[in-house]
């Protein structure tokens, strides 16, 4: 069971040698104030010392779209006549025949007219297929709340079973807004403006998800994550001893005291704390892909099976 938020500071005293405290969240003693401070320092830190196991999280999301109607005017930026505009916003691309590629929602000006970025190349009357068809796909979607960084290859379109290819950088994803072949069967991705944004859009409901690595080191009482220590009860999934050692290094640290002893006890509890996180791989000195299909690998030498 993990100390609690309390028993941790009360810890670092008992080490240092300091006034034990019965309580830490609104106690106005500077110094155990400092402590908290330096112990959610110690978090921060170690959050982004390694990949850690607790903080490795799946995110799973569906696209959204809306099959409408709309009518469009030659050289207007404006879609009108649509039936109900609930739900749509700017992070919703706009797909019509009217319409130039890669055209995006910038406002919803009523329930019925949307604003888009790029003006219409002709009427709504002037197109004989579908002449009023309009598609709004979401684009760009909000990064769960407690999002620290991204881990690669693990962007798949589940509902197809194909890996999305990204990210793209800025040269690639303007090749795919702006040039001729510019969409195909795989999802592009990118993260621009904290969103996780995809071309193109979705015109049917699709699985996504990805993996990522979370900034939320602490767990509430009721089981909820949390960014930091607030209150006396809360709990932490790094190793005890390894926020003490690092909290007592870093009040030593700013009291200008000598470090060198604090330092070597937070190096070896911090190597332990990583070897014994997760599983390492097994690595050989000659790796060689597995064969999956029928080869001259995995046929027998005779008999061919009869």
């Amino acid at each position: 069971m993990s100390f609690t938020m309390l028993q941790l500071v009360n810890q670092v005293q008992n080490e240092l040698n300091l006034q034990v405290t019965t309580t830490v969240a609104g106690n106005p003693n500077t110094d155990v104030q400092q402590i908290l401070g330096l112990m959610n320092a110690a978090g921060y830190d170690l959050v982004r010392e390694a990949d850690w196991q607790a903080l490795e999280k799946a995110h799973i999301f569906y696209t959204e779209q809306e099959t409408t109607t709309g009518t469009t005017a030659l050289g207007s930026f404006l879609v009108t006549d649509i039936p109900d505009t609930t739900g749509i916003d700017n992070t919703f691309q706009c797909q019509a025949y009217q319409l130039p590629q890669a055209t995006y929602v910038e406002e919803v000006v009523d329930a019925h007219t949307v604003r888009v970025n790029q003006a219409a190349t002709q009427d709504s009357g002037n197109q004989i297929t579908q002449p009023n068809q309009v598609v709004f796909s979401k684009t760009q979607y909000a990064l769960p709340d407690d999002y620290l960084t991204i881990t690669s290859r693990t962007q798949w379109q589940k509902t197809k079973h194909w890996e999305m290819l990204g990210p793209e950088n800025a040269q690639q994803w303007q090749w795919l807004l702006s040039g001729y072949i510019s969409t195909g069967p795989r999802v592009r991705w990118r993260i621009l403006g904290n969103k996780f944004q995809i071309w193109p859009g979705a015109n049917s409901v699709q699985e996504l998800g990805f993996e990522y690595r979370s900034q939320a080191w602490v767990f509430n009482q009721d089981g909820t994550p949390a960014n930091f220590f607030t209150n006396d009860n809360q709990i932490t999934i790094f190793d005890d001893r390894l926020l003490v050692t690092y909290t007592k290094l870093k009040y030593w640290q700013i009291k200008g005291f000598d470090t060198g002893a604090l330092q070597q006890e937070y190096n070896r509890y911090l190597s332990i704390a990583k070897a014994n996180d997760k599983g390492g791989a097994t690595l050989s000195f000659a790796p060689q892909a597995s064969q999956v299909l029928i080869g001259w690998a995995n046929i027998p030498d005779s008999g061919y099976g009869t």
